[in-house]
């Protein structure tokens, strides 16, 4: 059995769509094996969040049976499909059936997750240019995941970097959230922060390729603010 067969068995096990004795033998497996454990448990997790909200449905009696029967005496223009060849195209059919199943609820489950785990940001600033003019807005949350997102590409020389700060203390040093490579939107996260709090100031320097050699902002400014909490 090749991993990708094996691994389409323990999906229709944990799917509920593996007959009694295909579920017996990966168990059988899952006992004398840890690495089939270990894929078996992890295909759990995957699709543990449809077993706590969907309601039990088995499929109906004789499912795959019928499924058989059809393809046994399906007509391919008037000719009936020899029975030997009928079991051999059910394999690949079925596999590819399962596996689009189970990608369909893997989307699921990871969508779900994503819009559930969304949460309106705990502070907002938008960063002006010395000219006034707004150039990156910056998102923070209670973990100090930050989204900036670039509304101007400011004109940065090839060997420079946009580099992101914060001063989460007023009266602290700034400290870097990460950098922008490529001059593009990026969602970055640091650790060890206090949650980010309104009036923290926020700011984009210019830096040489790598970040500030000092750890501290070293070029010109390229947008600053103030964060405010958004009204929800």
């Amino acid at each position: 059995m090749t991993d990708r067969s094996l691994d389409t068995l323990i999906d229709e096990v944990v799917l509920g769509l593996a007959s009694d004795a295909d579920i017996a033998r990966v168990e059988a497996l899952a006992d004398s094996d840890p690495e089939v454990a270990k894929r078996l448990e992890q295909a759990r997790q995957t699709f543990a969040p449809l077993d706590d909200t969907a309601e039990v449905l088995p499929l109906p009696e004789g499912f795959w049976e019928r499924i058989d029967a059809r393809l046994e005496a399906s007509e391919a223009g008037g000719t009936v499909i020899p029975l030997a060849e009928a079991r051999a195209r059910r394999i690949p059919w079925r596999s590819t059936a399962l596996g689009a199943i189970a990608a369909t609820l893997l989307m699921a489950v990871v969508l779900g997750t994503t819009l559930m785990s969304e949460r309106d940001p705990l502070v907002v600033a938008v960063l002006l240019d010395a000219g006034g003019e707004p150039v990156a807005l910056i998102e923070s949350g209670v973990d100090n995941t930050t989204r900036v997102t670039l509304l101007e590409r400011p004109d940065v020389p090839a060997d420079q970097v946009m580099q992101v700060w914060t001063k989460p203390d007023e009266d602290g040093p700034p400290v870097s959230l990460g950098l922008l490579t490529g001059g593009r939107s990026r969602t970055l996260t640091i650790e060890g922060l206090p949650a980010p709090n309104s009036r923290q100031l926020y700011e984009i320097t210019a830096e040489p390729a790598g970040g500030s050699p000092t750890n501290l902002p070293t070029g010109p400014i390229l947008g600053v603010g103030l964060a405010k909490e958004p009204v929800i």
